[in-house]
Protein backbone atom coordinates (compact mmCIF):
# COMPACT_ATOMS: atom_id res chain seq x y z
CA UNK A 1 0.00 0.00 0.00
CA UNK A 2 1.58 3.23 -1.09
CA UNK A 3 1.44 6.42 1.24
CA UNK A 4 -0.21 9.25 0.64
CA UNK A 5 2.94 11.75 1.42
CA UNK A 6 5.02 9.60 -0.72
CA UNK A 7 6.13 11.66 -3.93
CA UNK A 8 4.01 14.45 -2.80
CA UNK A 9 5.59 17.93 -3.20
CA UNK A 10 5.06 21.44 -1.87
CA UNK A 11 5.06 22.85 -4.94
CA UNK A 12 1.73 21.00 -5.69
CA UNK A 13 -0.21 24.43 -3.82
CA UNK A 14 0.58 27.40 -5.54
CA UNK A 15 3.44 29.57 -4.50
CA UNK A 16 0.86 32.76 -3.44
CA UNK A 17 -1.44 30.51 -1.59
CA UNK A 18 1.06 28.80 0.67
CA UNK A 19 2.33 32.93 1.70
CA UNK A 20 -1.44 33.67 2.66
CA UNK A 21 -0.86 35.91 -0.23
CA UNK A 22 -3.85 36.37 -3.09
CA UNK A 23 -3.46 37.13 -6.54
CA UNK A 24 -4.82 35.03 -9.41
CA UNK A 25 -5.78 32.17 -7.52
CA UNK A 26 -7.59 34.43 -4.35
CA UNK A 27 -10.32 36.29 -5.03
CA UNK A 28 -9.87 39.22 -2.53
CA UNK A 29 -7.49 42.38 -3.88
CA UNK A 30 -5.52 44.28 -1.14
CA UNK A 31 -6.12 47.89 -1.37
CA UNK A 32 -3.86 50.73 -0.45
CA UNK A 33 -3.40 54.02 1.62
CA UNK A 34 -6.29 55.56 -0.43
CA UNK A 35 -8.46 52.80 -0.37
CA UNK A 36 -8.36 51.71 -3.98
CA UNK A 37 -7.25 48.43 -5.72
CA UNK A 38 -3.15 48.35 -6.16
CA UNK A 39 -2.68 49.19 -10.06
CA UNK A 40 -0.40 46.06 -12.05
CA UNK A 41 2.93 47.52 -11.16
CA UNK A 42 2.26 47.96 -7.26
CA UNK A 43 0.59 44.81 -7.34
CA UNK A 44 3.57 42.77 -9.02
CA UNK A 45 5.46 44.86 -6.29
CA UNK A 46 4.39 43.23 -3.67
CA UNK A 47 3.85 39.73 -5.15
CA UNK A 48 7.46 40.06 -6.11
CA UNK A 49 8.71 38.62 -1.90
CA UNK A 50 6.82 35.71 -3.17
CA UNK A 51 8.03 35.14 -6.61
CA UNK A 52 11.53 35.55 -5.12
CA UNK A 53 11.72 33.22 -1.93
CA UNK A 54 11.55 29.81 -4.54
CA UNK A 55 14.15 31.19 -7.07
CA UNK A 56 16.43 32.65 -4.48
CA UNK A 57 16.21 28.92 -2.50
CA UNK A 58 16.63 27.40 -6.52
CA UNK A 59 19.60 29.16 -6.96
CA UNK A 60 20.80 27.77 -3.65
CA UNK A 61 20.19 24.63 -4.72
CA UNK A 62 22.11 24.96 -8.12
CA UNK A 63 24.90 26.50 -6.41
CA UNK A 64 25.55 23.38 -4.17
CA UNK A 65 24.39 20.99 -7.05
CA UNK A 66 23.23 17.34 -6.02
CA UNK A 67 24.29 16.23 -2.47
CA UNK A 68 24.39 13.10 -0.26
CA UNK A 69 24.42 12.93 2.84
CA UNK A 70 25.22 9.37 4.85
CA UNK A 71 23.91 10.31 8.39
CA UNK A 72 25.69 9.35 11.69
CA UNK A 73 25.29 5.80 12.48
CA UNK A 74 24.59 4.67 8.78
CA UNK A 75 26.29 2.73 7.00
CA UNK A 76 27.05 2.22 3.49
CA UNK A 77 28.85 -0.31 1.65
CA UNK A 78 30.27 -1.21 -1.37
CA UNK A 79 28.69 1.30 -3.45
CA UNK A 80 30.04 3.60 -6.49
CA UNK A 81 28.84 6.96 -6.01
CA UNK A 82 28.62 9.01 -8.89
CA UNK A 83 26.94 12.29 -10.19
CA UNK A 84 27.29 13.65 -7.05
CA UNK A 85 28.35 17.25 -6.39
CA UNK A 86 29.16 17.03 -2.58
CA UNK A 87 28.82 14.15 -0.38
CA UNK A 88 28.49 14.57 3.40
CA UNK A 89 29.72 11.77 5.68
CA UNK A 90 28.44 11.63 9.18
CA UNK A 91 28.56 7.66 9.22
CA UNK A 92 30.84 5.36 7.81
CA UNK A 93 31.27 5.14 3.87
CA UNK A 94 33.04 2.35 2.15
CA UNK A 95 32.91 3.47 -1.40
CA UNK A 96 34.99 4.57 -4.90
CA UNK A 97 33.47 8.02 -5.99
CA UNK A 98 34.41 10.86 -8.26
CA UNK A 99 33.07 14.37 -6.81
CA UNK A 100 33.47 18.02 -6.18
CA UNK A 101 33.24 18.33 -2.89
CA UNK A 102 33.69 15.52 0.28
CA UNK A 103 32.95 16.43 3.88
CA UNK A 104 34.06 14.34 6.49
CA UNK A 105 32.17 15.00 9.84
CA UNK A 106 34.51 14.42 13.08
CA UNK A 107 32.25 10.97 13.70
CA UNK A 108 32.57 10.31 9.90
CA UNK A 109 34.74 7.90 7.77
CA UNK A 110 35.20 6.66 4.70
CA UNK A 111 37.51 4.38 3.16
CA UNK A 112 38.06 3.57 -0.59
CA UNK A 113 38.96 5.64 -3.29
CA UNK A 114 37.75 8.81 -4.23
CA UNK A 115 38.57 11.53 -6.56
CA UNK A 116 37.28 15.19 -5.44
CA UNK A 117 38.16 18.99 -5.98
CA UNK A 118 38.16 20.15 -2.30
CA UNK A 119 37.90 17.65 0.50
CA UNK A 120 37.64 19.01 3.83
CA UNK A 121 38.29 16.29 5.98
CA UNK A 122 37.04 15.79 10.41
CA UNK A 123 37.12 12.16 10.73
CA UNK A 124 38.68 9.91 8.78
CA UNK A 125 40.21 8.75 5.38
CA UNK A 126 41.48 5.28 4.90
CA UNK A 127 42.77 4.67 1.09
CA UNK A 128 43.04 6.16 -2.38
CA UNK A 129 42.63 9.78 -2.26
CA UNK A 130 43.41 12.22 -5.10
CA UNK A 131 42.21 16.08 -4.32
CA UNK A 132 42.33 17.86 -7.30
CA UNK A 133 42.14 21.18 -6.05
CA UNK A 134 42.34 21.71 -1.99
CA UNK A 135 42.84 18.71 0.43
CA UNK A 136 42.18 20.40 3.97
CA UNK A 137 42.19 18.05 7.15
CA UNK A 138 41.37 19.90 10.21
CA UNK A 139 42.78 19.00 13.83
CA UNK A 140 40.37 16.00 14.12
CA UNK A 141 41.12 14.59 11.10
CA UNK A 142 43.14 11.60 9.93
CA UNK A 143 43.84 10.57 6.46
CA UNK A 144 46.10 7.23 5.53
CA UNK A 145 46.84 5.98 2.49
CA UNK A 146 47.47 7.05 -0.96
CA UNK A 147 47.32 10.56 -1.42
CA UNK A 148 47.59 12.92 -4.22
CA UNK A 149 46.67 17.03 -3.83
CA UNK A 150 46.39 20.17 -5.32
CA UNK A 151 46.74 22.03 -1.86
CA UNK A 152 47.41 20.90 1.24
CA UNK A 153 46.50 22.47 4.50
CA UNK A 154 46.43 20.47 7.96
CA UNK A 155 45.40 22.22 11.02
CA UNK A 156 47.55 21.31 14.05
CA UNK A 157 46.36 18.43 15.34
CA UNK A 158 45.40 16.91 12.27
CA UNK A 159 46.94 13.66 10.95
CA UNK A 160 48.27 12.19 7.25
CA UNK A 161 50.32 9.41 6.78
CA UNK A 162 51.03 7.07 4.24
CA UNK A 163 52.55 7.88 0.23
CA UNK A 164 51.75 11.60 0.24
CA UNK A 165 52.26 13.04 -3.85
CA UNK A 166 51.74 16.20 -4.76
CA UNK A 167 50.27 16.87 -8.18
CA UNK A 168 46.36 15.64 -8.38
CA UNK A 169 46.89 14.08 -12.03
CA UNK A 170 47.98 10.89 -11.68
CA UNK A 171 49.78 7.99 -14.32
CA UNK A 172 49.52 8.81 -18.68
CA UNK A 173 46.84 11.86 -17.83
CA UNK A 174 50.27 14.14 -16.36
CA UNK A 175 52.27 13.35 -19.40
CA UNK A 176 51.50 16.10 -22.00
CA UNK A 177 50.73 14.66 -25.37
CA UNK A 178 54.23 16.66 -27.08
CA UNK A 179 56.28 14.88 -24.98
CA UNK A 180 54.77 11.65 -25.01
CA UNK A 181 55.85 11.89 -28.59
CA UNK A 182 59.53 12.88 -28.14
CA UNK A 183 59.84 9.47 -25.96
Amino acid sequence: MATPFFGKRENDTPTNLRHGTTGAYGSTASTGSSGVSPSSSTAASTAKPVTTEPVAAASTASEGGSKLTVGPNIKLKGVEITDCDTLVVEGLVEATMDSRVMQISEQGAFKGSAEIDVAEIRGEFNGNLTVRQKLVIYSTGKVTGTIRYGKLVIEEGGQLAGEILFGAVAGPKAVKPGLQAAA
